[in-house]
Parts: structure tokens; C-alpha cells; sequence
């Protein structure tokens, strides 16, 4: 008794492995959301500065709003796929704490049940995989709208270089550093 007693106490915790790191990678892709959803404001933020009078002076204004809006497609993507994520992520959850219910409840009332908490626990699993390529697609969504905001960064800096490039505006830039 004691030794099927531990064998059912060892299956019911092997779900409990994968429950703990289904929550770390909830509370990563919640993180992620949430920085998803601050970026969006900033860009919001940014360009509504950029449409105003001022803003429309700044160099490259007309760029970075071009920047902006085709980052949009982008970034709502993003956002969808760490939805799916996290979605995918709450339900291996479920799945898995499901197994461990099915796999105790059955032993107490000695009913054969061991099909159904394996088939519960391959569920948990595959919604696990499809959270962590989903994840995938999203680092490489990522790492392209970086890119494309450094190579405007990089353009920026070039149009400053080459104003102080500019003999004239760098002797003007110096009288007006004197007092």
C-alpha cells in the first residue's frame, strides 16, 4: 500500500515540474506584453509630437513617422502572438494541474484512469510547444523592428555628423557656444 501510496504522491508532482515552468514563462511573456504595450504608447506619444508644427522641423520628422507606421503591422503581431502565448501557456497550465487531479482522484477511488491523465498531460505539452513557437516568431518580429530602428538611428546620427561636417555651421555652432 505504502509503496503504490508514493507512486501515485510521484505521479500526481511530475505535472507540478512543468505547472512551475509554464509560470515562469507566463510571468516572462506577461513582461513581454506589458513592454509591447508601453512601446505602443511612447510611439503614440512620439507621433503625436512629430504631426505638430515643431515637430514637424525636427530632421527626419517625415522618416520617422514612416518609421512609425510601418512598425504598426508589426507590433500589432507581436502583441498577438504573446496573447496566443500567454492563452497557450494558461491552458498547459490547466491541463497539467487536470492530470494531477485525474491521476490522485482516480487512485482514491482505485479506479484505473492512468490513459486519461497521460493524454491530459501530452494536451499540456503540445499547447506548451505551440506557446514557445509562438514565442520564436515574435523574437524574430522583434529583432527586425530593432533593426529597423537602429538603421533610422543611424541615419540621425549621420544627418547631425555631417551638419558639424559643415565648415560654416560649425563656426556658427561655435560663436553661439561663446558667450
Amino acid at each position: 500500500m505504502a509503496a503504490s501510496s508514493f507512486s501515485v504522491l510521484s505521479a500526481m508532482i511530475t505535472p507540478a515540474v512543468l505547472i512551475s515552468a509554464c509560470g515562469a514563462l507566463i510571468l516572462s511573456t506577461s513582461n513581454r506584453l506589458g513592454r509591447m504595450t508601453d512601446r505602443v504608447r511612447s510611439l503614440t506619444e512620439r507621433f503625436k509630437e512629430l504631426v505638430t508644427p515643431e515637430g514637424q522641423r525636427e530632421p527626419l520628422a517625415r522618416d520617422e513617422k514612416h518609421l512609425i507606421m510601418a512598425q504598426l503591422p508589426k507590433l500589432t503581431r507581436r502583441v498577438r502572438l504573446l496573447q496566443r502565448s500567454l492563452s497557450a501557456f494558461y491552458a498547459s497550465v490547466g491541463l497539467f494541474v487536470m492530470t494531477s487531479v485525474l491521476t490522485g482522484g482516480g487512485a482514491l477511488l482505485g479506479l484505473n484512469v492512468l490513459l486519461f491523465p497521460v493524454l491530459l498531460a501530452m494536451l499540456g505539452a503540445a499547447f506548451l510547444l505551440y506557446a514557445s513557437l509562438q514565442l520564436v516568431n515574435e523574437a524574430q518580429l522583434s529583432y527586425q523592428t530593432t533593426r529597423e530602428e537602429m538603421r533610422f538611428l543611424e541615419r540621425l546620427g549621420q544627418h547631425y555628423a555631417n551638419l558639424y561636417d559643415d565648415p560654416q555651421l560649425a563656426r556658427a555652432q561655435q560663436s553661439a557656444e561663446q558667450p
